[in-house]
């Protein structure tokens, strides 16, 4: 079970960075022309987000940027990863007749997980776990308060909660690119990235 939940999630990781650098086009159809026979080539083009050229008022707000840039490009396959594993965690939960044998599913995972991305976790800066609470919630839509709570309760969501303040991390943080500039300019990182543009 450890070796194929180990592949399992080797292979989310793979896919998530897959995500990240992909190509511009979604796919290339042949048709015909029905008036004249020719031979017609459609491509299909993922969206594309174009941002004006940015203009730094004075060096701090540079160094503020290409940080974040940094921070995200660090961070973005943890969140795509995360969400994922939520995900397929959720669907593959619901499928247990009981909820003992659920919380005993959660609880061995989560044991799995904290052993297997502690390492790398710890190797996170205080502004790049920052980053990646942010990152999450815009990858889905709740916020890391809310995700620990659905699926470890109140009591422990709590204690992350606040185990994360004691460094200075909020997992309720609220993420609003159109209200927060810096939420703003981690919005427009992660896009360019997932674009291949940055």
């Amino acid at each position: 079970m450890l070796r194929r939940l180990l592949i399992y999630v080797a292979m989310l990781i793979a896919g998530s960075k897959a995500v990240i650098a992909r190509s511009p086009y979604r796919g290339r159809y042949l048709g015909v022309d029905p008036l004249t026979g020719d031979t017609v080539i459609n491509i299909v083009m993922h969206e594309v987000t174009v941002y004006p050229e940015l203009k730094f008022d004075s060096k701090e707000q540079e160094d503020f940027y290409w940080r974040t840039v940094r921070d995200v490009r660090r961070t973005l396959p943890w969140a795509k990863l995360i969400s994922e594993t939520l995900i397929e965690t959720y669907e593959y939960i619901e499928t247990f007749p009981t909820q003992q044998e659920r919380e005993d599913y959660i609880k061995e995972m989560e044991g799995e997980i904290f052993n297997q991305y502690k390492p790398d976790l710890k190797k996170l800066t205080r502004n790049q776990a920052r980053t990646l609470v942010k990152l999450i919630q815009r990858e889905t839509d709740q916020s890391g308060y809310d995700i620990l709570k659905a699926f470890l309760g109140s009591f422990r969501a709590g204690f992350w909660q606040g185990f994360g303040r004691l460094f200075g991390v909020n997992l309720n943080a609220p993420y609003d690119p159109s209200k927060s500039s810096e939420d703003a300019t981690i919005d427009r990182i992660a896009t360019l990235i997932e674009q291949g543009a940055l």
